[in-house]
């Protein structure tokens, strides 16, 4: 039996002129996280880390600038990336509501939470409100078990949900946060 491979990387076009890891970034991944490592390959997740916090998702421009930066292939960066549920590829929410669903969430009624959400909003885990303030996702496990039913609303941890507070919290909330993504 013959293996097929191929590339399934998907071909793009850059969606911006300058590079996303600017310089400062590169810095600041040279400084504080290449001395840590024996290989500047290890910096990978902490490199999405920033990408994450300053753009809210990672780029495919992003992915080939990553694996230039480290010296490693853009496959190697994609599937590192792809791995981990926390990194988003495409633009999100000015808030990313992350509920938990562990075991203890699960117990606790997480999916009450969801369905809140749901009939409030109008969206489903994966998707964005059409305004682009919410986008919500189901995660494994934001370890806070004790505060079951948990979510991550951009980062602030809220804990002990009761479904119709959170969304009445979440309407609330200002078009734009405060911080960051």
């Amino acid at each position: 039996m013959a293996w097929i491979v191929e590339d399934r990387l998907k071909q793009y076009q850059p969606t911006r002129s300058e590079p996303y890891l600017t310089a400062e970034i590169k810095s600041h991944i040279e400084q504080k996280y290449f001395p840590r490592y024996p290989r500047k390959q290890a910096a990978l997740l902490p490199l999405f880390h920033t990408i994450m916090h300053t753009y809210g998702y990672i780029a495919p421009q992003a992915i080939d600038e990553a694996a230039e930066f480290l010296g490693i292939s853009r496959a190697q960066v994609q599937d590192a990336v792809t791995f981990y549920e926390e990194f988003r590829l495409q633009p999100s929410g000015r808030y990313v509501v992350n509920v938990c669903r562990s075991i203890s969430c699960e117990l606790c009624g997480h999916q009450a939470v969801l369905n809140k959400i749901r009939d409030v909003f109008g969206i489903e885990p994966g998707e964005t409100t059409e305004d682009n303030k919410f986008t919500v996702f189901e995660v494994e496990c934001l370890g806070a078990c004790e505060q079951a039913p948990c979510a991550l609303v951009n980062e602030d941890l809220h804990g002990c949900i009761k479904p119709d507070a959170f969304a009445s919290h979440l309407q609330a909330l200002p078009d734009h946060p405060a911080a960051g993504h």
